[in-house]
């Protein structure tokens, strides 16, 4: 359920639920519970989801949210097994043993098979036995539901009970109003602590005290009876929840055991035990800071104690680092973070644990990572890579630091990293981290400008969104498919535009040739007309020949006349030739022009 108005977080839902998943199995409900919620926004209303979020706020503490989720997870499924066991369990944590008793029923009726919901049940009946000395006030009915009577239609066997251990009960109330912390007390009864207040005051109205019911029930009986129900309560969650009511108590124990120095080894371990559950459940609660004041005083504690007093000491000092550097991240303070995960690692490298070690590198890379330092990550979570013990937690690497090199615009190492998370993500069998690392791959291509590896990688991490159902995840991928697809068709137009550029230099190529062939047929012309002017003063050269030896020879006319007759036809032969070779010489012109 995601908040109306609230910005769409940039990521997949799959990737949301699966870091949230493995941030519960370490027990980091507090980190956990946004990935839920930044999922829940993605797809909105989803049941598995609703669930995982409701248990992380039950772990936390808040179990009016926790309410709400398991509610709305059985919205639409009123036979969602895992939503009415969720619903007990919250409706349990708050006190509501006898709501809680009827999803109990439910969800055994449609699960029997599941030893949840049978013990589920015995532990309501228990808390509502201890609660209000006997069930017989409560009815479970065919329709599963319970029936409450009123309080005014009470049996007389309980009126008669509850005057009887009247005056015990005045006595325990005014006990434990004199012992009780007005303040522990609050933390235990919630909401009820103000129904108390309110009795309390009525006991001073004596006018009211002294009046009766129409059924003759002293009104002052009533008042202290509901007081002497609220402490009854107050007592059960004393013993379910000793964080509260043991504070004073621990303390106490805690200063004896600075005072005395003969420890018991039995004392030293639960000491640390309980110690190291504070810790967590104040960081997971939301108090960074309260948790890392505690992690700083029994870090203290610790280290003033000897070795033979505390078996593995050098471990717990480790772990103890590791508490406050991670308090340390929850309040911005990312230089005092990485020294005191630093540490950790120095205690885990001297004592040569491989789990410690691990865990501190893991540490180490994220706060890099979170502050920009980016390479420092790589070279952090590569010495991991080792150390991973499943093909799920190298899917996880490899896809961090694939994204690491993505961010330093290292394409081509980020695709090398995502293809191996993609590999790992295949021997693990895992869809969600199979499409996770596709993108990745996909990413590094894209900046590669290899357009047409990325359409395919694109396309295989939306078969595998279609295949988990992820609707957000299809839309994104589509999104990213449309975006390459353009820069692909944008590159295939910018290399025809270069062919085609080079085209036009052979024409140009072409039409210098065309030009000197031109010039050619121009001189071949010129050098025509020159031949056929010599040709013609040689004939006009030959006539002015004739004449002078028709004038030198005047007397011979005949041999003048065939003379002349010979040279006439030998001028017309010369003509003729004259006249071909022009005709042959046009018909190539002709040609050549063609």
């Amino acid at each position: 359920m995601g908040e109306a108005g609230a910005e769409v977080p940039t990521g997949t839902f799959p990737s949301f639920v699966a870091e949230g998943t493995l941030l519960v199995r370490r027990g980091e409900h507090g980190k956990a519970l946004p990935c839920f919620t930044k999922a829940l926004q993605l797809r909105p209303g989803d049941k598995h989801c609703l669930v995982a979020r409701s248990k992380c706020y039950l772990k936390l503490g808040d179990t009016e949210n926790s309410l709400k989720d398991a509610e709305a997870s059985l919205q639409n499924d009123k036979t969602f097994s895992k939503g009415l066991y969720q619903k007990a369990e919250t409706l349990y944590t708050m006190g509501d043993f006898e709501f809680a008793l009827v999803f109990y029923h439910r969800g055994y009726r449609l699960r029997p098979e599941l030893q949840k919901f049978r013990l589920g049940i015995q532990k309501s009946q228990e808390a509502i036995v201890n609660c209000i000395g006997s069930p017989s006030s409560v009815k479970l009915e065919n329709k599963e539901d319970l029936c409450f009577l009123s309080r005014q239609a009470e049996s007389k066997k309980a009126k008669q009970k509850l005057q009887i251990k009247l005056t015990k009960d005045q006595k325990r109330t005014s006990k434990q109003e004199r012992v009780r912390n007005p303040q522990t007390e609050r933390q235990l009864l919630g909401e009820l602590y103000a129904d108390k207040a309110y009795l309390e005051k009525l006991l001073k109205d004596e006018d009211l005290m002294k009046s009766s019911t129409k059924q003759g029930i002293k009104v002052k009986d009533l008042v202290l009876g509901g007081i002497a129900y609220l402490d009854t309560r107050a007592e059960f969650w004393q013993q379910q929840k000793p964080i509260y009511a043991r504070v004073r108590e621990r303390k106490l124990r805690q200063q004896r055991w600075i005072r005395d120095r003969k420890r018991k080894p039995a004392e030293v371990a639960r000491y640390i035990v309980k110690s190291m559950e504070d810790i967590d459940m104040l960081l997971t609660g939301g108090s960074p800071e309260e948790s890392c004041k505690k992690a700083e005083h029994v870090l203290k504690t610790i280290q003033g104690w000897s070795d033979d007093e505390v078996p593995n000491k050098n471990e717990l000092i480790g772990n103890l680092h590791n508490c406050i550097g991670n308090a340390q991240i929850e309040m911005g303070q990312m230089d005092a973070a990485l020294q005191s995960h630093k540490t950790d690692l120095e205690f885990a490298r001297q004592n040569n644990l491989p789990d410690a070690i691990s865990r501190a590198l893991d540490n180490i890379g994220r706060v890099y990572a979170r502050i920009g330092k980016f390479q420092q990550a790589i070279d952090t979570w590569e010495e991991k890579i080792p150390m991973a013990k499943s093909s799920l937690e190298k899917t996880w690497l490899f896809h961090e630091i694939g994204q690491c090199y993505l961010e330093l615009n290292k394409a081509e190492e980020a695709q090398n990293y995502g293809e191996k998370s993609l590999q790992s993500a295949d021997e693990e069998g895992d869809v969600e981290w199979q499409l996770n690392a596709s993108v990745l791959v996909a990413q590094a291509q894209v900046k590669l400008k290899d357009y047409q590896a990325a359409i395919i990688n694109f396309e295989k991490a939306l078969e595998k969104a279609k295949l988990i159902h992820s609707d957000d995840a299809q839309q994104a991928i589509i999104i990213a498919l449309d975006d390459v697809s353009k820069s692909f068709i944008k590159e295939l137009k910018e290399g025809e535009r270069e062919t085609t550029a080079d085209s036009p230099k052979d024409d140009d190529c072409s039409s210098e040739c065309i030009e000197d062939n031109s010039k050619k047929n121009a001189e071949r012309e010129e050098s025509e007309e020159s031949e056929q002017s010599i040709e013609n003063q040689r004939n006009e050269k030959q006539e002015e020949d004739a004449d002078n030896n028709k004038e030198e020879h005047g007397n011979d006319k005949e041999g003048d006349e065939q003379e002349n007759e010979e040279s006439k036809s030998s001028e017309g032969k010369k003509e003729e030739t004259s006249m071909g070779e022009r005709e042959d010489d046009e018909e190539q012109r002709g040609s050549a022009s063609e």
